[in-house]
């Protein structure tokens, strides 16, 4: 599936509460994802998830997003389903997949199998470093 435009993708990363970026940050993120997935609604991006990955074992769910005024819909399950589904289909067997897992995400996310790792491994991350 094809991403959003950049503005939309900037746009639902800014509404859903995700971090915001820049089009210079967030022009590549859309070009050099492996996968993406998202939902429109009267022609405007409410829903979307990307996947980070090298193509053979390592695959990391990123940018799950959904508007305020479209959650509860099972909007982010479809995304989720459709990028796990494009793993399946394109990755060779038993892929390792990862993501970050916000409170309000992981009771999705555990529905589709993910385990939290903690306290054998943690997420990290090192921000502001150019």
């Amino acid at each position: 599936m094809e991403p959003p435009d950049l503005d939309s993708y900037l746009r639902l990363r800014r509404e859903a509460g995700l971090s915001p970026v820049t089009a210079e940050q967030g022009g590549p993120a859309l070009a050099h994802s492996w996968a993406f997935a998202h939902v429109r609604r009267a022609g405007e991006a409410v829903a979307m998830g990307r996947v980070l990955g090298d193509g053979g074992w390592y695959f990391h769910i990123a940018d799950m997003a959904t508007l305020p005024a479209a959650q509860r819909l099972g909007l982010g399950r479809a995304v989720l389903g459709a990028l796990l589904d494009r793993i399946a289909e394109r990755a060779p067997a038993d892929p390792y997949i990862t993501l970050m897992a916000d409170a309000p995400g992981r009771p999705l996310y555990r529905s589709f199998g993910f385990v939290q790792t903690a306290p054998e491994s943690l997420g990290m991350v090192l921000r502001g470093r150019s």
